[in-house]
Formats: C-alpha cells, structure tokens, sequence
C-alpha cells in the first residue's frame, strides 16, 4: 500500500483535489492523507468545497493564512515538515502555483520524499508574480511532474527537463474532469435574482488590489462595461477589505456585489452569464468548459493556448483596453471547440501513475 500525502491550501487546489482524491480513493493500492495548510480558511472559500464536493476531510489542517510570502511559505514548510516525519509517506503531491505547493514541495525535498506535482509546466514568463516562482521551483525539484497541456510540456522541455532523472507525464487537466463531474449538480445561489444577461467578474491578484492606480482603472472599466452589461462579483475577502478602506471610484449599482460563491454556484454563474473577466487562472479554464468568452485583468497568462484560440483576451489592467476586449466579444463571440485540456481522465491517470511498478 502506498500512502500519498497531498498538500492543497487554495480554493483552485481543492476542486483539483476533488477529481485526484476520488480516484485515488478507487485505487486497492494506494492511501492518501490530506493536510490543510490553511491559505484559504473563510467558510466560502474553503469548507463549502469540501462539503459539496466530498473530498475527503483532511487529517490535518495547519491554520496559517494572512501573512506575508516569506513567513506564510516559511510556516507552511516546518509544518508540514513536522506531519510529514510522522507520516512517512511514499510520495508528497503538490497542486498548481500557491505558496502551500512550495511549501510542500520544500518541505518534502528537505527530508528526501519524492514530489509530484500536479499542474506543472505552466509558465506567464513574468517574474514579479508569486506563482510563477512557485511553480518553476516547485517543477526543478519535483520528481513526478504531470502536465495539463502540450504548452506545459513543450515549457518543460525547453528548460531542459527531458535531460534530468524526473517522470514527466502529458496527463490534461483535473480541473476539466471536475467540470465534467460536477456541471449537473450545479447549484443556484439561495436569494440571489439575477439580471437576464449579466458578466461575471472575480478580482483578487495581490498585483491587481494591492497597486491602487491598477484597482482604480479596472475599477473604472467595470463601471463603463456595466452600464451595457450588469455585472456579478462574487467579492475576494482581501479585494472587499483594499476596496472598503481605498480612494477608488465606487462602484456602478449596475455591479452586483456578492459574497464569495461555492464551486457549485459558480458553476451556475458560468452557464448563465455572457461573458467572464477576471485575474484567476482558474477561472480563465472554466469560462473555456462553459464555452464562455473570457477577458482576463492581467498582462499575461499560463494558458496561452486559451488566447492563441481566442476564447481569451489578455486586456491587461488599463481601462481603455479592458473596455475593447468587451467590445469585441460584443461584436463577435468566438466558436468554442474542445480537446485543449484532455478528455476528462487526468485523474485517472494521476491515481494509475503513482501504481506504476519503476515508482
């Protein structure tokens, strides 16, 4: 029998965590122990998911969340070194791009346990965003990388991976696999009346609402597109808190501002809604499985093969930009095709590869 001890932190981790738990709970040969680290602790933006999602109740939960990167990363490592010397599993899995998957990736190296890290290979080829860091090191010192995506492989081979002792595996995505599971129990959100046509807009990157003349012009392009479209903002705790004690524009009373939702409402939102702009990596991917068109706040984006197809633009932060991404899928929404993140067995795959005799 072999034990995995499995590291998720972050809302995206969970509903990853949702497709790979399942599976490896299937599997006679394997067992898995789940730790917490905390990053995500509000009950909407972490319990609900483990609730609706049944993924399994983690054994541990370390409790450490709004700090700085260095002493939250810092934190996270000697903790979960601490479970992982009284565990001693056979592999440490790691999800995506957050602090807990560097955390658990160190942590795990430090003590000689073997690493796989689900979701490797992304890149956005900018270096002042946290995840990016977190995810090329987590990569460099995984053992057992498995890649959503041909991009993501081809980001690997590049850096040279295909000549150091690692396992790399062209897996697709977990997130599409949750997708596929879980799209018919999507769920309405209780008391929420909606507009007949509406954009659904999520905000939270650090870059984004913690640089006040950034927050100010996505801010002020929200109000103008609103005033065509009404738009619904499930709020981030930390953008509610930037936005509450900031100078910035108020906000459109054509915005809906909405407590976080659960992965089953935003489910619900997806198929109902237009359009999607957002700064969530996540989101951007389950705009595509909605056949949403997505209009993604940042400069760039891991999924680069969601913009060379045109289901997304990458309209950056100023307001005059974001506001033609709008009209252009005003004037022409793309024709969505599928296939770019496998065909729904990534799980599978992941659960099968840690029973692979060479591991």
């Amino acid at each position: 029998m072999k034990k995995i001890l499995s590291i998720i932190g972050a809302r995206p981790q969970f509903i990853k965590a949702a497709a790979v738990s399942r599976e490896i709970g299937r599997r006679k040969g394997l067992t898995e122990v789940i730790i917490h680290t905390g990053q995500h602790f509000d009950h909407n933006m972490s319990q609900v998911f483990f609730e609706q999602m049944q993924i399994p109740e983690p054994v541990y939960n370390l409790g450490i969340h709004s700090l700085p990167h260095g002493a939250m990363t810092g934190r996270m490592l000697e903790r979960a070194e601490e479970v992982m010397l009284k565990e001693d599993p056979d592999w440490v899995m790691v999800y995506g791009d957050t602090n807990s998957t560097l955390a658990g990736a160190l942590a795990a190296k430090k003590i000689g346990l073997p690493v796989a890290h689900v979701e490797a290979g992304l890149r956005s080829f900018n270096m002042t965003m946290p995840e990016e860091i977190n995810r090329i090191l987590t990569d460099r010192i995984a053992d057992l990388l498995f890649c959503p995506t041909q991009t993501a492989l081809d980001n690997l081979e590049r850096e040279g991976f295909d000549h150091f002792d690692k396992r790399v595996l062209l897996t697709g995505d977990v997130m599409y696999d949750a997708y596929l599971h879980f799209s018919d129990l999507r769920k309405a959100p209780t008391g929420l009346k909606l507009p007949d046509k509406f954009g659904l807009v999520t905000l939270h990157r650090a870059e984004n609402t913690d640089q006040p003349e950034t927050l100010k012009q996505i801010v002020e392009a929200l109000n103008e597109i609103a005033e065509e479209l009404p738009l619904v903002l499930p709020i981030h705790p930390r953008t509610f808190k930037v936005i509450n004690h900031s100078k910035l524009p108020a906000m459109s009373n054509k915005i809906l501002v909405i407590e976080p939702m659960s992965y089953l409402e935003v489910l619900y939102l997806l198929e109902k809604c237009f359009l999607v702009l957002t700064d969530s990596g996540g989101l951007q991917k389950e705009a595509y499985f909605a056949e949403r068109p997505c209009i993604t706040l940042r400069t760039e984006t891991e999924w680069t093969e969601l913009a060379e197809a045109g289901y997304n633009q990458v309209a950056g932060t100023r307001k005059e930009a974001i506001i033609k991404a709008f009209r252009g899928f005003v004037r022409k929404k793309p024709e969505f095709t599928s296939g770019l993140y496998g065909i729904g067995n990534a799980a599978k795959m992941i659960a099968d590869a840690f029973l692979q005799p060479e591991l």
